[in-house]
C-alpha cells in the first residue's frame, strides 16, 4: 500500500510539470516533451545531479535518444518488431517529439560469446533494414569493453565490487538465505531466529575483503590465470533488499571463448546487468525502454550508475507482445527447429521476422500491426486475426490477381470448336482469349490475358459428385458460370479412373454462351491447358489452441502446413516468378489467387520463365477472409447432435401443421392435445378432461391464451 501511494504521488508530482510541445531545445539544451508519458517506478538512485543533467543536455542538444539493444544469440521475432516500432517511432509520438529531434541507437548487446554468432549479427541488421528503421548509428556493447573494465576497477577501489570464488550452488544458497531473512523481517519475525546467519555463506569469505586483494584477483582473471567458473567479480549491493536482484549480482565472469565481434582479446566478459545501463549512459540515451519482466531490474540498473556517478536515463517498461496460436520463447522456438516440426528459423509458420517475411508479410504489414497494437503496461494476448486482417488490407490494393487450381481436376470441353466458332475475337485478342485486370480496383496495375482452351483444369473444391441446395459449384448434369468466359459450363459426364468409382480422371463438359441461357448462381475459376505446375503451401495456425499451455508440444497443429504438390497456376504470372529475383532478405512477388487467398513466391523456387523449367513454389500468406475451422467431435457427440436436430425438425413440423389448423380445432386435432379433452365450448376451448372431470376457469383461461397466440401467429404469417 505504501508503495502504491508513493508511486501515485510521484505520478502526480510529474504530472504537475508544464506540458510542453516538442519544438526543439531551449537555451540550456533541454528538449521539451510530454512529461506525463513513459513514466516508470521511481528509484532513489535514479536522480541525476545538476552537473550530470547539464552535461547530458549539452551533448544531446536538440534531440531525444532511445535505443534498440538486441542480443545476437538468435533471430528477431514479431515481439522485436514491436520493440523496434516503440523505440524508433511510438515512444517519440507519446513524448510529443518532432521528427527532426528523434534519434535511435541500434546496439548489439553482445556480452555472451558462448551464444552469439556472426549469422545472428547479420540477420538482425538485415531485418532492421528490411523493416525500414534507420538508426542514428550502430554500436556494439563489446566496443565498450575497455570502458566497462575501467568502471569495474573503479567500483573495486570504492569497495563496491569484490572477487568471489563461490560456485553456482553456493551463490544460490546465499541468495536463498538472504531471501528467507528478508521474508521473515517483512513478516515481523526475527530473521536471526528464522534464518540464522551462516558466516560461510552470508556475508561469506569474499565480501569484506581488501581492495588490494580484489584488484589482484580481477587482474589475474583478465590475464587468464584461472579456470572458467573459478572466480567472478560481484557487486557489493544489498542483501537486506526486498528485491533479489540486489543480492550482489555478478559483474564479470571468465569465458575462454572467442568473441564474434572483437575476437580473442578478452577472456573475461561483463554480465548484461552490469553492461546495458553503462552503455545507455555512454551513448547518451534519454529513454531506456524494455519489457515488464525487467521491471525488477530497475534497482541494479540505477544502483550501478549511481555508484559510478554516471548519467541515469529514464527507464520505461511495456508489456511484451503475446500473439495467439504461437510461442515467442526462444527456447521453445529452438525446440520446434530441432524436432523438425518446422523447416527452420525462417519457416513461414514461425513468428520470426524471417519466417513472416518468407510467408509474405511485408514490412508495412508488420509495422502497421505493431502501431495498432501500441505499447502499454497492460498484459494481454493479441488475436492473430488482427495480424491477418492487417495483411489483407495492405495486400489487397497491390497484389496481382491470378487463377489457380490447388488440387486440379481435368475438364474436356467437348463442344469447344463449335463454341469457339460462334465467338468473335476482340481487338488485339485471339478467339477465346480475354483481357483480365490485374486489380479490379486499380487500373494502374495493368492487365493480363487468359485463354480458354479445349482442356482446362478446375479446383477439386469446385466439383461434387452429389449436388445439394447449399452447394453452388459444379456437379453432374449441372451448370455453373465460367469466370471471364461469361457463359455456362455444364457437366455431361464423369470419367473415373480404372477400377474406381470415386477417383475422377476427367470431366466431360460443354460450354454455353447463348442468349436466354439460365443465369448461374456462381462463377468458378479455372486454368488453361498450358498452366504452370507449381507447389502451393497453405499455412494455418502453428498451434491448435489460442494460448499454448505447459503441454504445448501436444498442441502443435498437424495441419499447420498443407502442401499441394501438383497445383496449376495461370501462365501469365511466370514473369513475376523468376528465381533470379527471389531473395530471402526481401519481400518477394505477392499474388492474390482468386478465391484462395494471398500468396507469395517462396525462396525454394528455381523457376526460369524463359524455359518454363525449374520448381515454382508459393506460400499462402493469409486467406481472403477469416476461416472458421470446425471442431472435431466424437461419435457420441455427433449422435447427440443428430438427435437434437431430429427433435428440432419434429418441433418445426408440428408448428407448421398447427399453423394450418382452424383455431377452433387446436385442442381437438393438434398432436400435443389430442386425447386429453372430451368436451369443448362453442369457441373450441376444452371444458372437460378425457376422464370427464370439469376444467377449472383458470385452466380454461390458460388454454384460451394458447388459442389467441395461434390466431395472432396466423395473422402475422398472412401479412
Amino acid at each position: 500500500v505504501i508503495f502504491v501511494f508513493h508511486y501515485l504521488d510521484q505520478i502526480n508530482r510529474l504530472s504537475s510539470l508544464p506540458f510542453l510541445m516538442a519544438d526543439g531545445a531551449n537555451s540550456d539544451g533541454v528538449v521539451t516533451t510530454n512529461s506525463n508519458a513513459l513514466v516508470g517506478r521511481e528509484i532513489e538512485w535514479a536522480n541525476n545531479s545538476e552537473e550530470l543533467v547539464k552535461k547530458h543536455n549539452e551533448i544531446n542538444h536538440g534531440v531525444i535518444r532511445t535505443r534498440f539493444p538486441p542480443e545476437p544469440n538468435g533471430f528477431l521475432h514479431i515481439g522485436h518488431a514491436k520493440s523496434l516500432n516503440m523505440n524508433f517511432s511510438l515512444a517519440f509520438e507519446k513524448l510529443g517529439v518532432e521528427l527532426p529531434n528523434r534519434r535511435t541507437v541500434f546496439r548489439y548487446d553482445d556480452t555472451n560469446p558462448d551464444a552469439e554468432e556472426e549469422k545472428y549479427i547479420d540477420s538482425i541488421r538485415r531485418d532492421v533494414e528490411w523493416l525500414g528503421w534507420k538508426p542514428e548509428k550502430t554500436t556494439y556493447s563489446s566496443e565498450n569493453f575497455d570502458i566497462l573494465y575501467d568502471h569495474a576497477i573503479t567500483l573495486i577501489k570504492k569497495g563496491l565490487a569484490y572477487a568471489c570464488n563461490f560456485n553456482q550452488t553456493q551463490v544460490e544458497a546465499q541468495r536463498d538465505l538472504a531471501k528467507g531473512r528478508v521474508k521473515a523481517l517483512n513478516a515481523g519475525k526475527d530473521p536471526n531466529v528464522e534464518f540464522p546467519l551462516d558466516d560461510a555463506l552470508l556475508p561469506g569469505p569474499n565480501r569484506n575483503t581488501s581492495v588490494e586483494r580484489n584488484l589482484k584477483i580481477f587482474n589475474n582473471m583478465r590475464m587468464g590465470v584461472y579456470d572458467e567458473g573459478a572466480w567472478t567479480l560481484r557487486l557489493k549491493m544489498d542483501f537486506e533488499s526486498s528485491n533479489p536482484n540486489m543480492y550482489d549480482l555478478i559483474a564479470y565472469r571468465i569465458k575462454y571463448t572467442s568473441h564474434p565481434h572483437v575476437g580473442d582479446r578478452w577472456c573475461i566478459y561483463p554480465a548484461y546487468d552490469f553492461t546495458h545501463g553503462i552503455c545507455d549512459s555512454i551513448e547518451h540515451i534519454d529513454y531506456s525502454i524494455c519489457t515488464l519482466e525487467f521491471e525488477t531490474r530497475r534497482e541494479p540498473y540505477f544502483w550501478i550508475l549511481w555508484a559510478l556517478d554516471l548519467y541515469r536515463p529514464k527507464v520505461y517498461e511495456m508489456s511484451r507482445l503475446n500473439l495467439q496460436y504461437t510461442v515467442l520463447s526462444k527456447s521453445k522456438l529452438l525446440e520446434l527447429v530441432k524436432w523438425k516440426v518446422v523447416r527452420g528459423w525462417d519457416d513461414p509458420r514461425m513468428p520470426t521476422i524471417s519466417g513472416l517475411r518468407r510467408r509474405g508479410y511485408t514490412a508495412d504489414i508488420l509495422n502497421s500491426f505493431c502501431n495498432d497494437v501500441g505499447a502499454t503496461r497492460a498484459q494481454n494476448v493479441v488475436e492473430v486475426e488482427k495480424l491477418n486482417q492487417t495483411a489483407r488490407l495492405k495486400l489487397a490494393p497491390n497484389s496481382r490477381r491470378a487463377m489457380v487450381a490447388l488440387d486440379p481436376i481435368q475438364v474436356e470441353i467437348t463442344n469447344f470448336e463449335e463454341a469457339s466458332s460462334l465467338m468473335e475475337a476482340e481487338d488485339g485478342l485471339e478467339k477465346m482469349e480475354f483481357l483480365v485486370p490485374n486489380s479490379p480496383t486499380d487500373e494502374t496495375l495493368g492487365s493480363h490475358k487468359v485463354k480458354l482452351t479445349k482442356v482446362v483444369y478446375l479446383d477439386s473444391s469446385d466439383f461434387r459428385l452429389e449436388d445439394s441446395k447449399q452447394y453452388y459449384g459444379l456437379a453432374p448434369k449441372k451448370a455453373v458460370g465460367l469466370k471471364y468466359y461469361g457463359g455456362l459450363l455444364f457437366c455431361e459426364e464423369v470419367v473415373f479412373q480404372n477400377g474406381s468409382d470415386e477417383k475422377i480422371q476427367l470431366l466431360k463438359c460443354t460450354i454455353d454462351k447463348s442468349e436466354g441461357r439460365k443465369k448461374p448462381k456462381s462463377f468458378i475459376t479455372w486454368v488453361p491447358e498450358n498452366a504452370i505446375k507449381c507447389e502451393a503451401r497453405v499455412y494455418n495456425n502453428l498451434f491448435t489452441v489460442p494460448e499454448p499451455t505447459e503441454t504445448w508440444k501436444d498442441e502443435i497443429n498437424p495441419k499447420s502446413e498443407v502442401i499441394h504438390k501438383n497445383a496449376l497456376v495461370d501462365p501469365s504470372v511466370k514473369e513475376l516468378c523468376d528465381a533470379k529475383n527471389v531473395d530471402k532478405w526481401k519481400s518477394n512477388a505477392a499474388l492474390q489467387f482468386e478465391r484462395f487467398g494471398y500468396f507469395c513466391v517462396d525462396i525454394d523456387t528455381t523457376f526460369d520463365p524463359a524455359t518454363s523449367s525449374g520448381k515454382l513454389v508459393f506460400n499462402r500468406t493469409v486467406s481472403l477472409k477469416e476461416e472458421v475451422f470446425k471442431k472435431v467431435i466424437s461419435s457420441d457427440e455427433e449422435a447427440k447432435r443428430e438427435a437434437r436436430k431430429a427433435e428440432q425438425r419434429k418441433a418445426k413440423e408440428i408448428k407448421e401443421a398447427r399453423m394450418k389448423l382452424d383455431p377452433k380445432d387446436l385442442f381437438k386435432l393438434d398432436p400435443e392435445y389430442t386425447g386429453k379433452y372430451s368436451k369443448f365450448n362453442d369457441e373450441g376451448i376444452p371444458t372437460h378432461l378425457a376422464n370427464g372431470d370439469e376444467l377449472t376457469k383458470s385452466a380454461m383461461k390458460t388454454l384460451k391464451k394458447e388459442q389467441v397466440k395461434l390466431i395472432k401467429s396466423q395473422k402475422k404469417a398472412a401479412k
